[in-house]
């Protein structure tokens, strides 16, 4: 009996001793802990433990080197940001768990613990663009790269973002200074990578013909002859020899060139211009490609970029053959008329189509870029190729149905095509217009704006750079292209193409701006362009908006606004096709 009591006494005083316990330490995750109850929230309270363990870890050697203490700690900053997600501390957690990762990696070495770092403090970026330590995370991003991955062109861009998303942050200064040095470092990086090309060609010797591609109809074909590096060469025309049966051809020599083994050389064409292309070492260091003639026109020969290629445009004559021989001699470079360079208004001089009373019943629309080149993007699977796809889709239908005219498509789904394809197109098809589709990208987000260019030498810095990226080239290249191109233009086809960019580029503006606030419109412009260099007929490229502004991004990802654009558009193509067709009425 006396067993039995003291055993029931035993059990109530454990049981009060539990009830203590529990009493003396609150339940984890209650708002009634001791953190709470001296004003603090259970967020803050366990923020404060966690600095406590890192510490304590960075007050000892003999911690430091062990991993397990650096999960404790890191541990401890996970729990806050996965429970208090809404919390101001989250952010503050996962900041200080990727700064231990960062240092963690010192004693490791593993890249598993930068690569989670990295992933730490985009979930800052991403999910906390407003707070206080989010210009700081972006910056350390930029810091990885930079130390430890050894990676300055994608710390450039870190550091870059530091700049334009954080205009306010305290980061911002280091990250300009970082962006000042790492771009003497990738100039550098990029003038040795040049003298090591130029010491490998040098090494290799002979540059190559890797390939010899035509298109072509009966009364108009493209031949580009692509090499591995830019060569000089010459061209000539021969008329037919009775004697040695050898017929009417174009001939243009290689300096310095060696024909691929890998390529065809002889390529027949028999479209009723040329009979076949061919390519032979004419001499030691010089390769001879050869298109031999049947029945032919004008043609021209020009070059182009990145990578370098020659491109023979060459057309059936309009009527009889032509009886004088054709001058290799380069034309004298026409002075472009000052009006047109300042691109103040359009050319209202009587125009061509006038003068012959031509009229628009066909019409190509060339969808920039596409497969392997997605032109500008901004992540998310925001693509330049996607949005001008679409527009240039409903852009078709509408030309159909309004207009009666026929539309053709470069392509009409996400394909690569080279540039030099996209005109050959239009040229094939014969076409009265050319409308080449595009989006626009900058570096300051708050650059917007609508703007149509044709083909001329470009007036400004920025068209530079904006016909720079659309060619894939470099400002360089720009430069060298524009001294060949007083061969190439023709006044006429500048008159033409300068009044269907204006009329265009107004119907445009006119259409989005019933229906939307704050269109901007950039203007007419011109630039050389290599998707319009060669084409017969008048040609516009339109930068349709920036994919780098907010506003600007969401609207050309709208079906509603991409049909509004397109309206713009077509109106524009009708005010050309109404000043043309007032001939007919005596205007």
């Amino acid at each position: 009996m006396q067993l039995k009591l003291d055993t029931i006494y035993i059990n109530r005083i454990f049981v009060l001793v539990i009830v203590a316990i529990v009493l003396a330490y609150p339940l984890r995750g209650s708002d009634e802990s001791a953190g709470a109850v001296k004003g603090k929230s259970r967020a803050t309270y366990l923020l404060e433990k966690a600095d406590k363990c890192k510490a304590s870890l960075f007050a000892s050697k003999k911690k430091k080197k062990f991993r397990h203490y650096w999960l404790k700690c890191i541990n401890r900053y996970d729990y806050i940001a996965k429970t208090y997600p809404k919390s101001d501390e989250a952010p503050l957690a996962l900041y200080r768990e990727a700064r231990l990762y960062t240092l963690l990696h010192l004693y490791s070495g593993s890249r598993k613990d930068l690569d989670q770092a990295l992933t730490l403090y985009r979930q800052i970026v991403e999910r906390y663009p407003s707070h206080g330590v989010a210009d700081d995370a972006q910056y350390r991003i930029g810091e990885i790269y930079y130390k430890y991955k050894k990676d300055p062109a994608k710390a450039y861009v870190e550091f870059l973002r530091v700049d334009i998303k954080y205009p306010m942050g305290n980061y911002r200064p280091k990250a300009k200074k970082m962006l000042n040095k790492l771009a003497l470092q990738l100039r550098k990086k990029d003038l040795i990578k040049e003298a090591q090309e130029v010491k490998r060609q040098n090494r290799n010797g002979l540059a190559k013909v890797k390939d010899i591609r035509h298109w072509s109809t009966p009364n108009y074909t493209r031949v580009v002859v692509d090499l591995d590096r830019p060569v000089k060469y010459t061209h000539n025309l021969l008329e037919e020899d009775p004697t040695s049966g050898k017929p009417r051809r174009i001939y243009i020599d290689l300096q310095g060139v060696r024909v691929s083994p890998d390529i065809d050389t002889q390529i027949p064409i028999k479209d009723g211009l040329l009979h076949r292309a061919r390519a032979a070492q004419y001499k030691n260091s010089t390769v001879r490609v050869v298109l031999d003639l049947e029945s032919i026109g004008a043609y021209k020969i020009f070059h182009l970029y990145d990578p370098f290629r020659i491109v023979v445009d060459v057309k059936r004559a309009q009527g009889a053959k032509p009886k004088e021989k054709k001058t290799i001699a380069k034309l004298p470079k026409r002075r472009v008329r000052h009006g047109i360079r300042k691109n103040k208004k359009p050319d209202n001089s009587v125009t061509l189509a006038r003068q012959l009373g031509l009229n628009v019943n066909r019409i190509v629309i060339d969808p920039g870029h596409g497969g392997k080149d997605p032109g500008c993007y901004v992540g998310r699977g925001v693509r330049e190729k996607d949005i001008v796809l679409r527009i240039a889709k409903i852009l078709a239908k509408k030309l159909k149905q309004k207009l009666g005219c026929e539309v053709y498509l470069t392509r009409t789904k996400d394909v690569f095509l080279p540039l030099e394809r996209r005109t050959a197109i239009a040229n094939m098809k014969k076409a009265d217009l050319f409308i080449s589709l595009h989006v626009n990208a900058h570096r300051k987000r708050w650059v917007h704006g609508i703007e149509t260019y044709y083909l001329n030498m470009a007036t400004d810095e920025r068209a530079v750079l904006v016909a720079a990226r659309e060619n894939a080239t470099t400002q360089k290249n720009i430069s060298d292209l524009q001294a060949i191109l007083s061969d190439l233009l023709l006044n006429t086809k500048i008159h033409e193409s300068s009044r269907l960019a204006y009329d265009i580029q107004k119907g445009i503006t006119s259409e989005l701006s019933r229906r939307y606030s704050r269109i901007r419109s950039l203007g007419v412009k011109q630039a050389p362009f290599y998707v319009l260099i060669g084409a017969q007929m008048p040609s516009v490229l339109i930068e349709t908006g920036f994919l780098t502004n907010s506003t600007e991004r969401k609207r050309l990802l709208n079906h509603t606004y991409q049909a509004r654009l397109a309206e713009g558009i077509a109106k524009g193509i009708k005010r050309y096709i109404d000043s043309i067709n007032l001939v007919y009425q005596g205007g």
